[in-house]
């Protein structure tokens, strides 16, 4: 039941968005489609309720648990940005909004790095859920598989941890601009008289 209330919510999360977003754009209600945006956080506090609700009832703590855990934080930290990241190419698509801006070098390195900044809040509002769902276990339960999800969530912010490091390491290009080195290097244009 876990399993089919995570993927209802995700499923849930992106149909809010939809309408949401189409209401505020294409219906122009641009309040409603903001109070449509604001429910999507009480799709989280239903898997919360009903996961512990789960746990009160005697369910042994499984890997179902641990992913709902690691769903709710995964939401608490990358939710909002989400929906701002949706909202500017909706916004450009349908409402004649600026473009998303593309980043590159040393910008892009930034904006990895705050990525990975909000996945290591996903970890750590992942992992204080299960240590909660631990202690709500208590010591007559097994709570291994809580524990692994904790170490899950750690490998997940390490191997992130790399690929951010790896923009700043080898930084792309912005194809549109070249620099200094590359204007000096560039053989000089003939011009026709």
């Amino acid at each position: 039941m876990i399993v089919v209330l995570i993927v209802a919510c995700e499923v849930g999360f992106w149909v809010l968005l939809a309408l949401g977003l189409a209401l505020r754009y294409l219906a122009r209600m641009p309040r409603t489609g903001a109070v449509v945006l604001l429910m999507e956080p009480l799709l989280e506090l239903v898997l919360l309720i009903v996961t512990a609700v789960d746990l009160k009832n005697g369910a042994p703590a499984d890997w179902k648990h641990g992913l709902a855990a690691v769903y709710i934080g995964f939401t608490v930290a990358y939710g909002h940005y989400t929906i701002k990241w949706v909202d500017g190419h909706f916004a450009h698509r349908f409402a004649g909004g600026p473009r998303p801006v593309k980043r590159y070098g040393l910008a892009r390195a930034k904006h990895e790095g705050k990525l990975w900044v909000r996945t290591v809040v996903m970890a750590a509002v992942a992992a204080a859920l299960l240590q909660l769902a631990t202690w709500y276990v208590g010591d007559g339960g097994d709570t291994r598989s809580l524990h692994e999800w904790q170490l899950t969530t750690l490998r997940i912010v390490a191997v992130h941890g790399v690929i951010a490091l790896t923009y700043l390491i080898w930084q792309k290009k912005d194809p549109g601009r070249t620099t200094a080195d590359e204007e000096a290097a560039r053989p000089p244009q003939k011009t026709l008289r």
